[in-house]
């Protein structure tokens, strides 16, 4: 039995890179890797008044939640904006952080890839979120590390990666990603 990976993006924009990205390392991912995107735009803003006793939680938070219990790993694909992660992507580390002693992440393998047209390829992004894994003690694999820079050449006007040497990096990436997962949770 496969591994139940959760892929969280951080953009919402429909044509995003990091979306298309996110496809084909789910389309390159071994077997042993069950791989699927969970969507965050729905998520209300995380407000701790509403995990207090007797508050009624938003039914998304509730959803989510469950959905990132059951995964057994999560593969975050993200773009930078402002040399940090979206709102979007913060909001749904805290909704699922929370509340306090109940977090979704504690011991989950986690990958983070980061995705953008500039040269520097969400290096701010890719960063501080790995710092927010490590606090929710998430176990970020180290290497390779996935910067993926100048998307706006790298995919096709059907949305497929249309440049050879990302695809091979891609295709190594999740190879590494799957290794981790093993190590960490063992074969499935």
């Amino acid at each position: 039995m496969a591994h139940d990976i959760a892929v969280i993006v951080g953009s919402l924009r429909k044509e995003s890179f990091n979306r298309k990205f996110a496809r084909v390392l789910i389309d390159l991912a071994p077997a042993s890797l069950r791989m699927q995107i969970v969507e965050i735009g729905a998520l209300p803003l995380y407000n701790q008044d509403l995990d207090e006793a007797g508050a009624v939680v938003p039914p998304a938070w509730t959803a989510f939640r469950e959905r990132m219990r059951a995964a057994q790993g999560v593969l975050f694909v993200t773009p930078e904006y402002n040399r940090s992660v979206p709102a979007v992507l913060k909001n749904a580390i805290d909704v699922g952080s929370r509340p306090y002693g109940h977090s979704v992440w504690a011991g989950k393998p986690a990958a983070v890839a980061s995705v953008s047209i500039g040269a520097i390829a969400g290096f701010g992004a890719n960063h501080h979120l790995r710092q927010s894994l490590v606090f929710v003690d998430m176990p970020v694999l180290q290497q390779p590390e996935a910067y993926i820079g100048g998307a706006g050449s790298l995919f096709d006007a059907q949305g497929e990666l249309s440049n050879a040497g990302t695809r091979e990096f891609a295709a190594r990436f999740i190879q590494a990603y799957a290794a981790w997962v093993e190590r960490l949770l063992g074969r499935a």
